[in-house]
């Protein structure tokens, strides 16, 4: 029996590059050799926290992936051996890499029940690299919250966090029309990652959050209040307290959506929801994205690849863990499991 390489979790903050046997895929299924798996944001939540809870150890980690059909099942049609694919990780009911019992950081990859769903694999064109098929996920993600905030060219956005997901929103607001977007982290090297993206940027280390958005988008009166004449805000860092910043500094009639994952309860100012008609709304994932952000990246019109960082091998798997912590110097970390 052929084995392979796969990350697993084994508890909090210990993974390891474990050896199991090479899956063989069902009637039902496909079977994906892995060119590239991107590292995500909530990957390095499961290794902090050992895994998903009522999940046992040790679990698979990986599901920002693109690769080639390696073998396919009796029942599966409308894929062939050598099809270049990306995969939706959530659909099917696979978990891949999120819980279930299949990971994308291994050479292969299992994945079950293609024949029966057909929003699980999507072909990659020929003209995007194995790269671009691994920054569909995180991009699905993206311009799910794009789509949430219901966007339009005209209005004026303010993406809070200057990660892989909120450069992502960037780059799906641009490819849309928008052109007054203004970005705000606390990391030099993602801002000016965004400002070579077109973006206005702010540290609020360094700079007044308000200030600065009164001096790029102006000035609005609500109740007596001057507040920022903002339209959107996308919030994607997961943090309580810039969730409550959002709230604060939205004028009346702004739209806030929640993309970044919150692990701990914040606090609401209700009054200022109610007096400013405030519409909140969360986005989780993509449900049906994927093909749009496939057409988008085919456009020509967006450097996807600009969100990539830094590139390792499987066989260096540590370090690529270790260098996607580092938010400082690191925005999408890129792992070949070929190599």
């Amino acid at each position: 029996m052929t084995a392979i390489p796969q990350v697993r979790i084994h508890g909090p903050a210990q993974f390891a590059l474990d050896t199991i046997a090479l899956p063989s895929p069902g009637p039902d299924d496909v079977l994906i050799a892995v060119h590239q798996c991107g590292i995500c944001g909530s990957d390095l939540s499961y290794v902090a926290m050992g895994g998903l809870p009522g999940n046992p150890a040790p679990m698979p980690l990986g599901h920002e992936l693109s690769g080639v059909v390696q073998e396919v099942g009796d029942n599966v049609r409308g894929f062939q051996v050598g099809d270049r694919v990306v995969v939706n990780p959530t659909a099917g009911g696979n978990g891949i890499g999120n819980g279930g019992p299949e990971g994308g950081f291994a050479p292969q990859l299992l994945v079950r029940g293609v024949a029966t769903d057909s929003g699980i694999l999507f072909r990659l064109p020929d003209h995007l690299s194995d790269e671009d098929g691994a920054l569909v996920e995180p991009l699905g993600v993206a311009m799910h919250a794009v789509n949430r905030s219901e966007l339009t060219a005209e209005d004026k956005l303010v993406i809070f966090g200057a990660g892989p997901i909120g450069l992502g929103v960037l780059l799906v607001a641009q490819y849309r029309g928008a052109k007054n977007c203004v970005v705000v982290d606390m990391s030099e090297t993602r801002l000016q990652l965004a400002r070579k993206l077109g973006a206005v940027t702010c540290n609020p280390s360094t700079a007044d959050v308000e200030a600065t958005l009164k001096d790029t988008f102006g000035s609005s009166e609500n109740l007596g209040q001057s507040l920022p004449d903002v339209d959107v805000m996308i919030e994607a860092t997961g943090v309580g307290a810039v969730f409550e910043q959002c709230v604060k500094l939205a004028r009346f009639g702004s739209r806030i959506t929640l993309v970044g994952v919150h692990k701990a309860p914040a606090s609401l100012d209700l009054l200022s929801v109610l007096s400013k008609e405030l519409c909140i709304r969360g986005s989780m994932a993509y449900p049906d994205e994927f093909p749009a952000v496939i057409e988008m990246l085919s456009s020509g019109r967006v450097d996807a690849h600009a969100l990539i960082s830094h590139r390792f091998p499987l066989s260096r798997f540590d370090e690529a863990f270790a260098t996607a912590q580092r938010p400082e110097e690191a925005v999408k970390v890129m792992v070949d499991c070929q190599a």
